[in-house]
């Protein structure tokens, strides 16, 4: 996973330094961005895993995660340590949404129900995140829809040599209090990770990070 994220930062200096932005303007806000961690507990966790925290990451030790019980087209599951999380995603149907375009052509989507999102950012998404179950022993925590309806087209798998993987993962602090649930979308011109915290069984939180391919 790291040697992954390596690249991928690589990369997108690389692009920085020699690629030319669009004249577009970008609404995703940075509010959600590791940097603005403060608890400092949660923020050595997620820097153990994501790639908004790999300038943090040396000397931490890797979390223990809960391993793939499942994958389709729609969903992923992950099963372990009385632990049970579903992602599943759903098609995006722009008639039931109000799309807001930069241009009078309506070829580059800024935002979508007056919000901008993730993932291929001036595309019209293909599917969307719908929901993210998680039961804690006979507990349900509840991932709220705010925390979910900005997140397009995100990748669940992908096919490596025959093999079916994942970037996602779900990770248990080391007190065992915590459960973070990443998702890393990879693809040049939507790339973002998202990570849903939750504590006591508690939705706490998401961390958000963008741009890491252009």
């Amino acid at each position: 996973m790291r040697i992954l994220q390596l690249a991928l930062c690589t990369l997108f200096i690389f692009c920085k330094a020699f690629g030319q932005d669009d004249d577009y303007p970008d609404y995703r806000s940075k509010r959600d961005g590791f940097v603005r961690i403060l608890e400092k507990d949660i923020r050595s966790d997620v820097a153990s895993f994501a790639i908004g925290g790999l300038d943090e990451s040396v000397g931490l030790n890797p979390l223990a995660n809960i391993s793939v019980s499942a994958i389709n087209n729609n969903s992923i599951s992950f099963t372990g340590n009385k632990i049970s999380v579903k992602i599943t995603t759903k098609p995006f149907v722009p008639s039931q949404h109000k799309l807001s375009f930069y241009d009078e052509a309506k070829t580059y989507l800024v935002k979508i129900d007056n919000k901008p999102f993730y993932g291929d950012y001036g595309k019209v998404p293909k599917t969307m995140v719908d929901s993210v179950q998680i039961i804690i022993g006979r507990d349900t925590v509840n991932v709220p829809q705010v925390a979910l309806n900005d997140l397009a087209n995100p990748i669940l798998s992908f096919n490596e040599n025959g093999r079916q993987k994942t970037n996602n993962k779900v990770y248990i602090s080391a007190d065992g209090r915590k459960i973070y649930v990443y998702m890393l979308k990879t693809e040049s011109g939507g790339s973002y990770e998202v990570t849903w915290i939750i504590q006591d069984k508690q939705y706490v939180k998401r961390v958000v990070d963008f741009g890491f391919l252009k």
